[in-house]
């Protein structure tokens, strides 16, 4: 009952945010996990998963530029709606393809990255405005709680539900199955998008969101993204490409996925609901120890268990990552913006073309090494090398924080 008392006395707009990333939560470890296995299922080849990763990264920055312009007159809630709806198209291409060809799965791809570019670029900028430093960590506790907790019930439902299906002759094939579970996602986020629409979001105020010079401290949270994107680029395709090697079919793939994200959902709700702003850097230096260990222990030994190791420290570290790296972010962003006299998404589109270099640059080496050595040279390779590049930023993100208490002065 407290907990209760605590969410309906955040304000409205907040609420309808965290309602709205509840449901949709369902929807993220289908288009996480299950899309990558439908690939290397359909394909057999790891290099087409990463392909279609890095298409789906390409898609994200041309959309949060094309978001910019028609925020000049469609409320940001609306975007974010037709975002979510974009996601379950993206999905239904996918399965619509009668072959696997490299072009299908690049424009699958691509929608899918146009749908994560509406649905980030307008959730970003919606926290931004309907939250304060404040109570940040609460938003983010309380969502990764629900992401987290979505990561123990829907791999194991839809994972056993695609192997059964077929053992037991529930489906015709395999493929139908797949089928089966998109529309069940589709109809959820059709329900996210609705539950969304009732917020009432304003519009920025400035309609420029476009620079190229900024302060000095903005240039250092850049090369943050940077090494946040790195990793962005493997820790979606990565764990349905080893489980799919190493471990066995979906339904491993979705038990596994659930071994211990309900602790972890958990540990999330508790860190956050109790979590004070200037603590978020020990939460960050614990996240990108986990994501390098995980991903070294598993280069090193690459079998059965280090897969298991590396998704235990994956399945803690990342949204651990996420409650100290967003509120981060925009704490930056709102000294800066409030500095700089500029609307608070005109950080929003530049940080996400941090990101995209770095996605870009990850996605691409692992793709080289997958097509001109081997899947496995490039899973053994590229994993810990990007983790310890993001390791590497967790002295930038402590100097970015003395920077930003040294002019705020507090």
């Amino acid at each position: 009952m407290k907990e209760l008392k605590l969410f309906l006395s955040q304000p409205h707009n907040t609420r309808i945010l965290l309602i709205t990333s509840l449901i949709y939560a369902f929807v993220l470890p289908v288009v996480d996990i299950f899309v990558a296995a439908y690939i290397m299922r359909n394909s057999s080849e790891a290099g087409r998963v990463v392909l279609y990763q890095l298409m789906v990264y390409s898609g994200i920055p041309i959309t949060f530029w094309l978001n910019g312009f028609l925020l000049k007159w469609i409320k940001p809630n609306y975007l974010y709606s037709f975002g979510m709806l974009l996601s379950g198209f993206s999905m239904l291409i996918m399965i619509s393809l009668p072959e696997l060809h490299i072009q299908g799965i690049a424009v699958a791809g691509l929608v899918m990255g146009m749908s994560f570019g509406f649905f980030w670029s307008n959730r970003d900028y919606l926290v931004i405005v309907s939250t304060t430093d404040e109570n940040r960590n609460y938003y983010y506790g309380v969502e990764t709680f629900f992401n987290t907790l979505t990561f123990v019930v829907v791999p194991v439902i839809v994972g056993l539900f695609i192997s059964n299906a077929i053992n037991y002759s529930w489906i015709g094939n395999i493929n139908k199955a797949y089928e089966f579970v998109i529309y069940v996602v589709m109809f959820l986020a059709i329900i996210a998008s609705l539950i969304i629409c009732r917020g009432d979001y304003e519009k920025p105020a400035s309609s420029k969101f476009v620079y190229l010079r900024f302060e000095p401290v903005w240039y250092k949270m850049l090369l943050v993204a940077w090494g946040k994107g790195l990793v962005q680029g493997f820790i979606v395709t990565a764990p349905a490409m080893l489980i799919m090697k190493l471990v066995g079919e979906e339904g491993e793939l979705g038990i596994v996925q659930s071994i211990s994200s309900l602790v972890t959902a958990l540990m999330m709700y508790v860190i956050g609901r109790n979590l004070k702003p200037n603590r978020r850097l020990v939460v960050y230096f614990v996240a990108v120890r986990l994501f390098f260990v995980g991903a070294l222990t598993n280069s090193l030994v690459f079998n059965y268990y280090s897969v298991l190791f590396f998704l235990l420290c994956m399945i803690v570290a990342r949204p651990l990552f996420d409650m100290a790296y967003f509120p981060i972010q925009m704490q930056v962003i709102d000294y800066l913006s409030e500095k700089e006299d500029r609307s608070e998404y005109s950080y929003i589109f530049n940080h996400e073309c941090g990101l995209y270099i770095g996605r870009v640059l990850g996605c691409g080496s692992f793709i080289v090494l997958a097509f001109c050595v081997s899947d496995n040279a490039a899973l053994m390779v590229t994993l810990p090398i990007v983790t310890l590049l993001q390791a590497i930023t967790y002295w930038m993100v402590k100097n970015i924080l003395k920077e930003i208490m040294r002019l705020t002065d507090r």
